[in-house]
């Protein structure tokens, strides 16, 4: 139940969290929560559209959490495609600082798919051939702008019910030549990490989004994850119980002697046939699946090739093949790290579109 709190603003309680939003918005359901916030469905009175409303309550508690939502804002606000998804307002707060929570809005889409992989619902070859092929529009677009995700998973990937798909939360991106020092120290799901980065290397590249890709093309085909592993030594197990022992040559890249020893320490695996482990799959799926999962970066496919491979050959023209018009600009990154400049970033943010929204 909405109540009207101050001029322009109207409050409501969903999940124990208490929102207090523009009037323009109308409360529906809660949709989700997760480490970052409540997010709820509202109805956008303005445009008929409805939207998702994220609320960061004590946003800057923790500031690398802190600057995380405002590199998700700036790069959310930066990236223009169809399947990434588009922030809509940034909710302007009372003062430049002395304030907590963040209210984000964006489209609105129903489910993700985490959610459709472990529903009943049949998933066709074709599904599959869809879903995989807007990731990976979606991935080319970002991955032009200088932008490696880092946290793809089905749970970051949402869909419609028209089976159109957008990537979101990008609060772990980074940029490909950024300082390797701060590259290793973050925590993603562990089961979509690709072994550079499970073997902490420190000189990974946006090929780690395409290991993720091919592990969440793999959860499709079969419905469930293909290496959940248990810690991160389980993890490299469970690749290697897959793909086979990795070849010298593939072990170039790993820096950590003691990584290296531990691999070649283990029993000796052949590779195992994908065709074994999903038997119902084209052929045409598991080659391309096949080139995904490489344990050598370095022979991992491009976004431009998964794009072209003859599994996608009744969907992929050209015209997707849409890039940025220009690299992010990752010097924006680079501040004093403090909850007063967190909060006049996200401040000035929040004011860029409201000026943007009273032009139009």
């Amino acid at each position: 139940m909405e109540e009207q709190v101050t001029k322009g603003k109207v409050k409501f309680i969903s999940a124990g969290t208490t929102f207090i939003v523009d009037e323009r918005y109308e409360y529906i359901k809660k949709i989700g929560h997760g480490a970052y916030g409540v997010v709820v469905a509202a109805s956008d009175k303005k445009t008929g559209n409805k939207v998702a409303i994220k609320k960061v309550s004590n946003a800057f508690e923790d500031l690398i959490d802190a600057k995380r939502i405002v590199r998700e804002i700036r790069l959310l606000k930066y990236l223009n495609h169809e399947n990434i998804v588009s922030i809509l307002e940034l909710m302007q707060p009372p003062s430049r600082t002395g304030y907590q929570d963040i209210y984000i809005v964006t489209e609105l889409l129903e489910t993700d798919l985490h959610r459709v992989i472990y529903s009943r619902q049949d998933l066709s070859d074709d599904h599959l051939q869809y879903f995989l092929y807007q990731i990976l529009r979606g991935l080319l677009y970002m991955h032009s702008a200088n932008i490696i995700h880092r946290d793809i998973k089905p749970s970051n990937l949402l869909l419609n019910k028209n089976c159109e798909l957008k990537i979101c939360d990008l609060g772990l991106a980074r940029g490909f030549d950024e300082e390797s020092a701060e590259l290793t120290e973050y925590v993603v799901t562990r089961w979509y990490r690709a072994p550079e980065v499970v073997l902490n290397s420190s000189n990974y590249t946006e090929k780690v989004d395409i290991w993720s890709v091919g592990c969440v093309f793999a959860e499709l085909l079969g419905r469930s994850p293909l290496f959940p592993g248990e810690d991160y030594l389980d993890q490299i197990k469970r690749i290697i119980g897959v793909l086979g022992t990795p070849s010298s040559e593939d072990l170039d890249y790993v820096e950590n002697p003691s990584a290296k020893r531990f691999i070649m320490k283990l029993p000796r695996r052949d590779k195992t046939k994908w065709s074994s482990i999903f038997p119902k799959a084209p052929a045409v799926a598991l080659d391309l699946l096949d080139q995904m999962l490489m344990f050598n970066c370095e022979k991992r496919a491009t976004v431009l090739q998964c794009l072209r491979h003859p599994y996608f050959k009744d969907l992929h023209t050209a015209e997707d093949e849409s890039l940025a018009a220009a690299p992010f600009d990752w010097s924006c990154d680079n501040f004093e790290l403090t909850k007063d400049n967190l909060q006049i970033i996200v401040y000035d943010e929040a004011k860029k579109f409201k000026n943007k929204t009273v032009k139009v």
